[in-house]
């Protein structure tokens, strides 16, 4: 494992979240703010007065197989969800002025632990589920930046309602460039934030991981079929993400 991908490990174990900078390339960036600008809504997608909101994209065309597999980002989720990760959503947005964020909150808790466990040094709080937040905009304080409170993950349970801190801290914006990618583990608490611009949208897209036995359910489940373009262009680290494993005891 190289320096970063542990260094960055080592920051989603103990912050919980690990920021990565300089994923994309301009080209890229733009390339991915074009595509969600063609995206239309299907099923379960909507187009609202201040947001825009687009799930299972990687089904759409090959173009968003590229993103699934980042370089640096998929080392770091395999290192901390197995090498038999896959995904388990990829999420496009566009938050216009106006936007108003989630609260605080966590994205999932496999279970509440209590605090003096995940508080002990011997004990490591494994990974379930980590989500890659890819920002295709320079992220200010008026764009809608997320925001984190450092080594909530190891509060063993989830805010509760109007809880605006832990242990003292409330939660920071993360400020960063567009290309850049933060990986946040779902056990912290972290919310959105406003777009207080008066004319810029925040494009942003989300890759979504869980470990191998974290059930996939792309929306509308039941009615939900894989794009046979996109089977055909996916490399095979590429269909093991999308969910081509080998068998396994509960196969």
């Amino acid at each position: 494992m190289n320096r970063d991908i542990t260094h960055q490990l080592n920051a989603l174990h103990h912050q919980g979240f690990a920021l990565l900078p300089g994923v994309l390339d301009a080209g890229q960036v733009a390339a991915a703010r074009a595509a969600i600008d063609g995206l239309q809504p299907i099923h379960w997608d909507y187009q609202g007065l201040v947001d825009d909101h687009y799930k299972c994209v990687f089904n759409r065309a090959p173009f968003w197989l590229a993103y699934l597999d980042l370089p640096g980002v998929i080392e770091l989720a395999e290192a901390a969800l197995g090498e038999d990760c896959h995904i388990i959503g990829q999420t496009a947005w566009r938050s216009h002025p106006g936007f108003v964020g989630a609260e605080l909150h966590v994205d999932h808790l496999v279970m509440e632990l209590p605090e003096a466990l995940l508080a002990d040094p011997a004990f490591t709080l494994p990974m379930q589920i980590c989500t890659a937040m890819i920002y295709l905009d320079d992220i200010d304080r008026d764009l809608c930046p997320t925001l984190v409170i450092p080594g909530s993950h190891k509060a063993g349970r989830k805010p509760h309602p109007g809880e605006e801190s832990w242990h003292g801290r409330t939660a920071e914006p993360v400020l960063c460039q567009a290309g850049d990618v933060l990986m946040l583990r779902s056990e912290l608490w972290h919310s959105g934030s406003r777009n207080r611009t008066a004319d810029r949208s925040r494009y942003l897209l989300q890759v979504h991981y869980g470990r191998r036995m974290v059930a996939q359910k792309f929306s509308p489940y039941l009615q939900f079929r894989f794009n046979p373009q996109v089977l055909a262009a996916a490399t095979p680290r590429q269909r093991r993400l999308l969910g081509e494993h080998a068998p396994a005891e509960y196969d």
